[in-house]
């Protein structure tokens, strides 16, 4: 037992060392066999670098040569093409200069003709001032005096040809629009109509009996000097019976001093202190009056939202009259008239319903401003914010402005038939007179005119041309002139027709 275990240990001790020698043989075995791969790796790497080198030498010398085969290629191009570009320049300046040459001589050729022509210019004029003295000798007229006679003459064909155009024209405009006129006016006559009372400056007051009249005036005339005073009118009490006179332009203040005396009248208590209170009542009752009537216009025509002044205003005109004629109904009158005809022609007939019932505003307050009033109505109607449109249609009623809407047209035409139908109004006998006068002398004293005749109460005159003066294409130019003179120089109601007659008579005597 002893023996087996020292033979183990010495076998253990073998197969130890045995198995030592082995491991270091395989290792250095495999040792040598990866330090050769190792180098064949390195010589195989070492090989394909140098092979990759000179690839890529090749390669790089490859692609210089082919980049300078490329830039000696554009370069050989672009000089190609800049000794085109001087070749070209070159030509160029050549023909340059060869036109420069040949401007030259032009100018020259140039500076000679115009010195010829200088030359002939001056026998030219010379020629045609001989001639023109030669003229003159024989026509007997100078230069200016057959300048004037040659546009005389053509102004008289142009007059001519202008007549016949005109008449032409006149002539197709009547055919066209004379029927359709008339038809929307007469319908809207027809649907329209409004009452008119007469024209005055002065109010009647009635009293009981003459003995009133010295009560009137008082002790000393006081209390007449407190009714002028307090009411702004005149009281004219002379020998007419059992009446007392007021006169004044201002109708609003006549109309208060009326319902003062016809008060006082009745009360029987006439002295200052009862006058001054009597006139603040009546003050009071003519306003209400007035409102009551701007309101019952402004709901007759249908117009809203107007100003509450405006509607003040409008009433004021009750009192006020033109003609003879009732501004406030004169007013209703065109409103109604303007709205039918807006609304025949297809156009706004509440604008012209509302330009048409203010159209005379101005006339409410043309005592108390200075202007006419047309611009008093401009600027009423711009304080109160009423519309452009509106305004238009106000101001261009009496032609004092260019009309800018078909509605501003139809006012002025609404209140020309308005104040031209019959019965709407009328004037006092001096003042129809004189208006009559003043047309005839308007006609007589234009050139060509015989005489003329002021015919239908003022409405037509008729002028008697001389034929020797006036053919019959200038017919047209008379008849318009003295209109226009009419227009401007006289104040008329409505329209006035001129009519121009010519006539050639030949008269022998058989013996």
């Amino acid at each position: 037992m002893i023996i087996i275990i020292p033979i183990s240990i010495f076998a253990l001790l073998i197969g130890i060392l045995t198995g030592y020698i082995l491991r270091k043989s395989l290792g250095e075995k495999a040792i040598g066999s990866a330090e050769q791969k190792a180098r064949n790796i390195v010589l195989d790497a070492e090989n394909k670098a140098e092979t990759l080198k000179k690839e890529i030498a090749i390669e790089a010398k490859e692609e210089a040569h082919r980049m300078r085969s490329e830039i000696e290629r554009e370069i050989r191009d672009r000089r190609a093409e800049i000794q085109k570009n001087e070749k070209r320049l070159i030509q160029k300046e050549e023909i340059i200069d060869r036109k420069t040459e040949n401007i030259e001589k032009k100018e020259e050729s140039i500076t000679n003709k115009e010195q010829i022509l200088l030359q002939k210019e001056q026998e030219l004029n010379g020629f045609i001032n001989r001639q023109i003295q030669e003229l003159e000798k024989i026509s007997g007229y100078s230069v200016e005096e057959a300048k004037a006679l040659l546009l005389s003459n053509i102004e008289k064909e142009i007059r001519q040809e202008a007549s016949i155009l005109i008449k032409d024209i006149e002539g197709k405009a009547k055919e066209e629009g004379e029927k359709k006129a008339k038809e929307i006016i007469t319908g809207a006559i027809q649907r329209c109509a409004a009452d008119h009372i007469a024209e005055s400056t002065v109010s009647v007051v009635p009293l009981p009996n003459d003995e009133m009249k010295g009560r009137i005036i008082g002790r000393e005339g006081r209390n007449i000097r407190a009714i002028e005073t307090l009411t702004g009118i005149d009281l004219i009490i002379d020998d007419t019976p059992e009446a007392v006179i007021l006169s004044g332009f201002d109708p609003v203040r006549r109309e208060i001093a009326r319902l003062t005396l016809e008060k006082l009248i009745v009360d029987g208590r006439i002295h200052p202190a009862r006058i001054e209170e009597t006139v603040e009542k009546a003050e009071k009752e003519v306003n209400n009056t007035i409102k009551e009537a701007g309101e019952q216009a402004v709901f007759e025509v249908g117009i809203f939202n107007l100003h509450p002044e405006l509607v003040k205003l409008l009433g004021r005109l009750k009192y006020r009259t033109s003609y003879g004629q009732n501004v406030l109904k004169h007013s209703v009158e065109v409103a109604h008239l303007a709205g039918l005809m807006a609304s025949e022609l297809g156009l706004d007939a509440k604008i012209a319903k509302r330009a048409g019932l203010l159209h005379d505003i101005g006339k409410a307050i043309d005592h108390e401003v200075e202007g006419t009033h047309v611009e008093i109505g401009i600027d009423l109607l711009r304080k109160y914010k009423e519309s452009e449109v509106i305004i238009d249609g106000m101001a261009a009623h009496h032609g004092d402005y260019e009309p800018k809407s078909l509605e501003a047209v139809l006012i002025t035409a609404a209140d020309a038939l308005s104040a031209a139908r019959p019965g709407a109004r009328r004037e006092t006998l001096e003042t129809y007179i004189k208006r009559l006068q003043k047309l005839e002398e308007i006609a007589n004293t234009t050139p060509g005119v015989e005489k003329s005749f002021a015919i239908q109460a003022g409405r037509e005159i008729r002028i008697i041309a001389r034929p020797e003066e006036i053919s019959d294409a200038e017919l047209v130019f008379l008849a318009r002139d003295i209109s226009k003179r009419i227009e401007s120089e006289l104040d008329y109601p409505g329209q006035i027709k001129v009519n121009v007659i010519r006539e050639t008579r030949a008269t022998e005597f058989a013996k």
